[in-house]
């Protein structure tokens, strides 16, 4: 075995410390998102809340591994992002935008987290409001989760690809919504989160991805991001992007002094993982980025739209598929759903009432005290145990 073979095999879920790293970058954004989740308020600052997932995930991976021989990256994998109602995605405004939250405003907050390279995102939809979401509110969101909870049943070791794909589309037509077009689940490696295999949000002919199996010890961020529109987001504002990645395998001699500035001040703060403007000096950084852009050196995430009026939920989780199974590492408690449509299709039910961990002696009963895990194949995929008030928790 070469050093780089041996290199490669030490780094994926075989190696007790990658799991630990994952684990415990997942419990650092599991908190960001409570912590967010709380701040979700009306009148609150969207700018605000987003700095302050930034925050909690700064410090508290600044604790881990102060006394390590040799330095450990750690830190935001993903910067906090607060997209509104129709707003599909990437919402990172920054500090002089003056956005704020509003009673009854439908919150998708996604945000990521990493030790050492090893990653765990994490989206979650909450409604700004005190009582049980109701309506096409409820579908949407039950839409998401109910595909969720789908996908971490599918993507297990012998699936593919192709497979989630298709059962995601047929859960969202159950509640009469639509998946939307363009979002992939991404396989995560150390210090990529994005890696070549991928799980296609919807099939259509403009967009192709190459068929492929889950293999055990892989990992996977899966997100599903789901509308009661027509599911096909459009840009309608480039200024609003502010989420950028390096894209390393491009190179140019920038002109602008400006550009050349913040290139050099991005390549040593973010070599790697997406980063917001936000932590760049505005005004320098509003003409740096635009020449950054334009010559391929940065990929930007843009803030995409579905109409006024359509509402979009958003769920993305981290799965570990682990020898014993898939491990859901990420997740964030939904609030109480009062759905308009129920499941009644038998192959969605079927999906519901699998496993998510490979069978031992004994039928592979969950063990007690860990109540509503998924194991209801009904129409809410959580019972009230798990949805209670998220707001609370």
């Amino acid at each position: 075995m070469s050093d780089e073979e041996r290199e490669e095999k030490e780094l994926d879920l075989t190696s007790p410390e990658v799991v630990t790293k994952y684990k415990s970058a997942a419990e650092i954004v599991n908190k960001a998102m409570q912590l967010v989740v709380r701040e979700c308020k009306p009148k609150a600052k969207i700018v605000d809340v987003c700095e302050k997932g930034d925050a909690f995930i700064r410090e508290q991976t600044g604790n881990m591994y102060k006394n390590a021989k040799k330095k450990i990256e750690r830190g935001v994998a993903f910067p906090t992002c607060i997209s509104v109602n129709n707003t599909v995605c990437h919402f990172s405004p920054l500090a002089s935008d003056t956005s704020e939250l509003q009673e009854g405003d439908m919150v998708k907050i996604d945000m990521g987290c990493h030790i050492d390279g090893f990653i765990a995102v994490v989206a979650h939809t909450h409604v700004v409001q005190e009582w049980p979401v109701s309506g096409r509110k409820a579908d949407v969101v039950a839409a998401a989760n109910t595909a969720a909870e789908v996908a971490v049943r599918l993507v297990r070791p012998g699936k593919n690809n192709k497979d989630v794909t298709d059962a995601i589309q047929k859960v969202a037509a159950a509640y009469d919504c639509k998946i939307v077009e363009g979002v992939l689940s991404h396989q995560l490696k150390q210090f990529v989160i994005d890696g070549n295999k991928v799980i296609l949000s919807i099939s259509n002919p403009d967009t192709r991805v190459d068929d492929a199996e889950f293999e055990e010890n892989e990992i996977y961020a899966v997100d599903i991001v789901v509308s009661t529109g027509e599911g096909k987001p459009k840009l309608m504002d480039e200024k609003q992007t502010t989420i950028y990645k390096r894209a390393v395998d491009k190179n140019y001699h920038l002109k602008m002094k400006t550009s050349r500035f913040i290139f050099s001040e991005i390549n040593q703060k973010f070599p790697i993982l997406p980063f917001t403007a936000r932590a760049l000096e505005e005004k320098r950084a509003r003409l740096g980025l635009v020449e950054c852009v334009n010559h391929d050196l940065l990929q930007p995430y843009p803030v995409l739209h579905e109409k006024p009026g359509d509402y979009v939920a958003h769920i993305k989780f981290t799965v570990l598929l682990m020898p014993n199974g898939s491990d859901r590492i990420t997740s964030h408690p939904l609030q109480e759903l009062q759905p308009t449509k129920t499941i009644d299709d038998p192959e969605i039910k079927a999906w519901l009432a699998l496993g998510t961990k490979t069978k031992k002696k004994g039928g592979g009963k969950k063990k007690k005290g860990k109540k509503g895990e998924g194991d209801k194949a009904d129409a809410e995929p959580m019972d009230a145990s798990t949805t209670e008030g998220a707001a609370a928790s």
